[in-house]
């Protein structure tokens, strides 16, 4: 089962208030990166009073969830394979301005790397790689499709190398976790002394996300915890990390992409706003607008 209830998983000490009433189901399209479902989470958001981090609760079991994710298939995401590349260079290339000059390339392990757009980035700039994704689509997609060395299994299953890497990634993957507090020491350990850890995920406490509510478009079923820039920082501090750098970290995709993310909160507004920007020729311009409300982070094994 996975951690519940009466404890926040960054502070464990905040007492727990109701925060967001959002519990529902998983729905037919399962647990998939790509999803129009927001505002339904599986189960409603509670709120820890001493740190702020938010969390599920009840808090979905572990092998409810570790049997999604296997079957996790996603066409819509491949297709911005263009949009992902861009994204996983512009993240790359931050943690590079961290990486001591060593003469080698870097061992880059990324956890969750789904079909594997950042492994292929990384290769391209010469960096050694391995990937770790539990999905059967998307493990098989990046072994298959871009020829990289991907494990399928659960990110605690894996077996791997204790100090075996320079730079771990963590892409849009923590907040998915129901204890990332021991991802995190488990990452710890599969870094080399000064080793860096680099993630994405939603910041719940920006403006977007407080002015939105339960109708924020990061509250959906495969999220389990919503991070604050300073819940985050917290539990890294806690798991033996120093936090190097937080900025905002926005996505490119398609012009048609977003528009059809509108569909979410009306879909005849997404359905018309993508048919004009086709007739505009505008859907298939890449975009990266930055709403500020997902965050990049850089920290170093301490």
């Amino acid at each position: 089962m996975g951690v519940s209830g009466p404890h926040c998983v960054v502070c464990e000490a905040g007492q727990l208030e109701p925060h967001l009433s959002v519990a529902g189901e998983v729905g037919q399209e399962g647990l998939i990166p790509t999803t129009t479902r927001f505002g339904t989470a599986l189960g409603n958001i509670v709120r820890c009073r001493a740190c702020g981090h938010m969390q599920l609760d009840p808090m979905p079991a572990d092998a409810l969830l570790a049997e999604a994710y296997g079957e996790a298939a996603s066409e819509d995401y491949v297709g911005e394979e263009a949009g992902q590349r861009e994204t996983a260079r512009r993240a790359l290339a931050s943690v590079e301005r961290h990486l001591p000059p060593t003469g080698s390339p870097p061992r880059l392990l990324d956890l969750g790397c789904w079909v594997g757009f950042l492994l292929a980035e990384a290769r391209a700039r010469g960096w050694s790689t391995l990937g770790v994704e539990p999905s059967a689509f998307g493990s098989r997609y990046a072994r298959e499709e871009l020829g990289l060395e991907v494990v399928r299994a659960g990110l605690f299953e894996a077996e791997l190398p204790a100090g075996g890497f320079e730079v771990v990634t963590l892409g849009d993957v923590i907040e998915h976790l129901t204890d990332p507090g021991a991802a995190l020491e488990r990452i710890r350990d599969l870094l080399v002394p000064d080793g860096l850890l680099w993630m994405a995920l939603p910041d719940a406490g920006s403006l977007v996300a407080r002015g939105l509510g339960r109708r924020w478009w990061s509250v959906i079923p495969t999220h389990v915890q919503y991070f604050t820039r300073a819940s985050i920082r917290e539990l890294l501090e806690r798991a033996g990390f120093q936090v190097l750098e937080i900025t905002t970290s926005p996505k490119a995709f398609t012009v048609g992409y977003y528009l059809e993310r509108i569909g979410g909160y009306s879909p005849a507004a997404g359905r018309a706003l993508k048919a004009a920007a086709n007739r505009a020729r505008l859907a298939d311009r890449m975009w990266a607008p930055d709403f500020r409300d997902r965050m990049a982070v850089i920290a170093r094994r301490a």
